[in-house]
Parts: C-alpha cells; sequence; structure tokens
C-alpha cells in the first residue's frame, strides 16, 4: 500500500510531531530491531537521560548543518533539547511559573512505585498523578523544517527554537507566542500542520483554528454543535473528574494533503476543510459530519486522535478512531464520499462508517473495555490495547482505573492484558478481526509499527518490570521482549517510536531512553 505523504514543512525526520506523521499512523517503512527471545538489557545496552515529569514526545529534527540531529522533548516544568546521538543534555527552558522537582524527590517517587504494595502503592500513584500530571498542557506538538518547535498551551501558542539559528548547542528561545483571541473558548488541545505550512490547532470548546506559523494571521470555525453542547459538557467532566483532560473534544487531529483536517468531538467525528484561504464545513467544500458510536450517550466519548488509512488512488481512504462504547470499537469512517451502493451497518448511527471492530480482547461477552491510546495504523490493519486493570479495588471508583494501568501496571493485581487488530478486506469491503494476543501486556503506550521488520512495539511488564515488547504485525504473537527495569522506563501513556536510524526511542516516566542493541 502507498504510505502516508510527507509534509514538506515539517521536520525531515521520522517523527517530526506527536504520533509520527500528519496522518497519525503511529507506524514507518523502516525496519526495526528484533529482540533475540526475551532479553535483560543491561547498563551499556540503552541510553537513559533524567528530564523530569511530563517529557512524553520525543520529536526529531532533521539534520543541523554539522549533520546531527536534536531531540525536542516538552514536559511539565521545562523543556529541553538532547543530542539524538548521545542523549545529551543540550540545553533546557524553565516553564515561567512551574517549579522545578527536585532530582532527590523524583527517585523517591519512583521507589515508591516500585517497593510498595497494596493501598499504599495506589495513593502514592494518586499523589504523583496529582503533582506531575494535573494541569498538564500543550501534550502535543510539532518541529517544523526551520527546526522551530510550535504547540499550543491553555489560552495560547507558542514557538520556540535554537537561540542561534543552526547551532543546536545553544539555547532554547520563545521566539512568538499568539494570544487566543476573545471569542474562541476553551484550552488548546490538538496541533497539527497543513501541507501549505499553516498550524491547525484546536480547542477542548471546540474551536479549529488555522494559523500562520509566524503567527501573522489566522482563520477559525467553531465545529457543530460545540456552541450549545461544548460549555455545559466541560463543566460538567471538570466536576465529575476533577480535571479537563475530558473536554467536548479531547485529542489532538490529523490532516491529509487536501485540506482535510479530522477532529473527534464528545459523539462525532468532523472533516473540517482548509481550501487554501479559509476553513471550511461545506459538504461542497468536502466537509462532513458523523455520529458515532458512544454508550447511548452516556459516554465521553472517543479518546483516541483519529488516524488516516489509506492513501494510493485505487485504494479506500478511511479516518480511523476508537469510539465510545462501554467496549470500544475500532471503527474506520469513509475519508471521502461515501460510496454509492454502501448500506449502513448494522448498529451503525452513521452511513459514513465503513467498520466496527469490537476490542473485547477475546471476550465476547466482556462488558467494558476501553483504551486511551490512539489506534495504531499499518496498512489496512488497525490496532488497539486493554487499559483496562484487571483488578480494582472496592474503594477505588471507576475512573481511578486509568491511574492503575499508567503507574502501576506492572504490579500483577493490576497488569491488563492484550491488543486486538482488524484488518479491512477492500474486496469484501468489510473490517475483519486479523488477531488477538491475551499473554502481552500493554498497560499504557502508544504502540508503533515497524512496516520493515512486520512487528509492533509497545511498551509492557513481565515478573514486575517494565519491556518493551515486540509482536509480529501480521500474525500476533510475541516474538520477544527487552527488559529494561524497573518504573524509570514505565512510558506512562507515552509512544515508542524509531528514530532515524531504527533504534527505539520512548519518553519516560520522568526522562527519555533509547534502546542500543
Amino acid at each position: 500500500m502507498h504510505p502516508g505523504p510527507r509534509n514538506p514543512f515539517l521536520a525531515d525526520s521520522e517523527n517530526p510531531i506527536a504520533h509520527g506523521r500528519c496522518d497519525q499512523q503511529d507506524s514507518t517503512a523502516l525496519t526495526g530491531p528484533r529482540p533475540d527471545g526475551h532479553v535483560v538489557v543491561a547498563d551499556d545496552q540503552r541510553l537513559h537521560a533524567r528530564l523530569g515529569p511530563g517529557h512524553f514526545g520525543s520529536l526529531l529534527t532533521g539534520p543541523y548543518p554539522d549533520g546531527r540531529r536534536v531531540i525536542w522533548s516538552n514536559g511539565r516544568e521545562q523543556l529541553a533539547k538532547l543530542d539524538a546521538e548521545t542523549l545529551e543534555v543540550l540545553a533546557t527552558y524553565a516553564i515561567p511559573g512551574v517549579a522545578q522537582s527536585d532530582p532527590d524527590v523524583l527517585e523517591a517517587d519512583l521507589a515508591g512505585l516500585d517497593e510498595l504494595d497494596g493501598d499504599e502503592a495506589i495513593l502514592h500513584a494518586a499523589d504523583l498523578a496529582m503533582r506531575h500530571l494535573t494541569g498538564l498542557d500543550g501534550v502535543y506538538a510539532l518541529l517544523d523544517h526551520e527546526h522551530t518547535l510550535f504547540l499550543g498551551r491553555r489560552d495560547h501558542a507558542v514557538a520556540y527554537a535554537d537561540a542561534v539559528p543552526g547551532d543546536r548547542h545553544s539555547a532554547i528561545v520563545e521566539t512568538a507566542r499568539w494570544d487566543r483571541p476573545d471569542g474562541i473558548d476553551g484550552s488548546f488541545v490538538g496541533v497539527n500542520l497543513t501541507f501549505d505550512g499553516r498550524l491547525v490547532l484546536t480547542t477542548d470548546h471546540g474551536w479549529v483554528v488555522c494559523l500562520e506559523r509566524d503567527f501573522s494571521s489566522y482563520e477559525a470555525i467553531r465545529l457543530p454543535r460545540a456552541a450549545e453542547e461544548a460549555a455545559d459538557h466541560c463543566a460538567r467532566m471538570e466536576e465529575q473528574r476533577g480535571n479537563t483532560g475530558y473536554g467536548w473534544v479531547r485529542t489532538s487531529c490529523c490532516v491529509d494533503e487536501d485540506g482535510g483536517i479530522y477532529v473527534s468531538s464528545v459523539d462525532h467525528t468532523h472533516r473540517v476543510v482548509w481550501t487554501g484561504d479559509r476553513l471550511s464545513l461545506d459538504e461542497a467544500d468536502g466537509a462532513w459530519i458523523a455520529e458515532y458510536r458512544n454508550g447511548n450517550g452516556n459516554g465521553t466519548g472517543s479518546g483516541t486522535t483519529p488516524s488516516l488509512m489509506g492513501f494510493g488512488p485505487d485504494e479506500d481512504r478511511f479516518v480511523v478512531i476508537g469510539d465510545g462504547d462501554p467496549v470500544v470499537n475500532i471503527t474506520l469512517l469513509w475519508r471521502d464520499a461515501i460510496p454509492e451502493d454502501w448500506e449502513r451497518l448494522p448498529g451503525a448511527p452513521s452511513r459514513r462508517i465503513a467498520g466496527l471492530g469490537p476490542a473485547h480482547m477475546g471476550d465476547p461477552g466482556r462488558l467494558a473495555i476501553q483504551t486511551e491510546q490512539s489506534i495504531t495504523v499499518s496498512g489496512y490493519g488497525a490496532m488497539t490495547v486493554n487499559n483496562e486493570p484487571s483488578s480494582l479495588p472496592d474503594w477505588l471508583p471507576q475512573r481511578g482505573s486509568r491511574l492503575l494501568c499508567f503507574f502501576l501496571g506492572h504490579h500483577d493485581s493490576y497488569t491488563p492484558f492484550g491488543l486486538h487488530k482488524y484488518e479491512w478486506d477492500p474486496v469484501a469491503r468489510e473490517l475483519r478481526e486479523a488477531w488477538v494476543n491475551t499473554e502481552v501486556s500493554s498497560p499504557n503506550s502508544v504502540p508503533y509499527v515497524s512496516q520493515g521488520a512486520d512487528l509492533v512495539y509497545t511498551c509492557g511488564t513481565r515478573g514486575g518490570k517494565w519491556t518493551i515488547e515486540a509482536l509480529d504485525w501480521t500474525t500476533g504473537g510475541s516474538v520477544g521482549s527487552w527488559t529494561l527495569g524497573n518504573s524509570r522506563f514505565n512510558t506512562l501513556g507515552a509512544g515508542v517510536h524509531l528514530d532515524d536510524d531504527g533504534r527505539l526511542l520512548f519518553g519516560s516516566i520522568f526522562g527519555k531512553t533509547r534502546l542500543l542493541a
């Protein structure tokens, strides 16, 4: 199948934006490493940089004049630039107004996740989540071809760059800031880039903004139903869940080369069109809105960033999401015009839905399973993981289940198991189950496909230790794993991906790790 196109305005690397490319597939044509069975990684077989809380993404620049690349990392307390070869910290930038954590306290935080058990461990994890994740913003970011980092904070977009252009060792400076104008509501959530080089920003209240990268001008449009629903929904989620992570729009967006911008609100997926001079919701321009399944209206909506599938002129083309049903469905929606002879699927709220794959992890009788990870897409395959802990203490509310998987997924009492892949059959025009693996655990990581190796990688756990797991993308069988060790190597929701030399790189709970094996 044809690969997704590269955006010429993004950095020339394998990972210039969260989820890899504008299509948000989490896959690459590169050939990644294959473990020789289940391997324990020695200290000299990996690199690790200690950075602080919230350093999930690892955005890679194109080559600098000296031929070297830089990893940009945006954390809760600071930005950092690292040498992409050695993980040496080249520069940091403390975010104004945010206190910097004591490294000794962070070490104690890590130790508690491994040494405490039962209720003590849960209370410790809750304390870490409160201190290190509450108020986190700017999670989604991108690097352009001029080595500039862009991200959206709660009420503004911001650009960071090298103090000396072209000098990767120079300090990090804020080069521009764009304050959210009056009339545009909500906190910025997602960020992407059109193929003519403009930033796309979304807010949790349902606004889509198309902004020049020099912040000189912008266009904005509000998604249908947002004016009536978004503010009340966000306020209700704030009251029920105590945070703003469950907005009317919860995740980032994906963008295609034809100006299509794909955003999921709490029960609809939208295609907004950038025409080159304006944002459009007009069907005549190719825009559409489609309802997806959402637990009879009682759910919190899709928790996955939309991904694109299919790019060639003779290929079927879809948007892929995980819906809001109690048992999440891998959901394919026709990206372009719906085929004239297409009949609405049973149980589908919209004729635009082309496939519904219940991710029950091999148990059709399962009552609930959700994922917080973007659906991993490669070719016509789409895969998701189980983020439901294997047990939940009676006293802990259901919303605490993410706490167990994210911080304590390596504890046997809570370890979730399961990865589930579906594949589109273009001849039968049907989404079919490809495989289920119920032996491998992926508690919180965004999996990533190496097409060259036909492997999918994810952060897992074995014997109370954190691992990187490798599964055969075609069959779902476990190929092997690399055991890294304690909670220092927990991805905590970050993705595993390959750098431009085909080496595994990932953000971990308080830093950055790369395998050398």
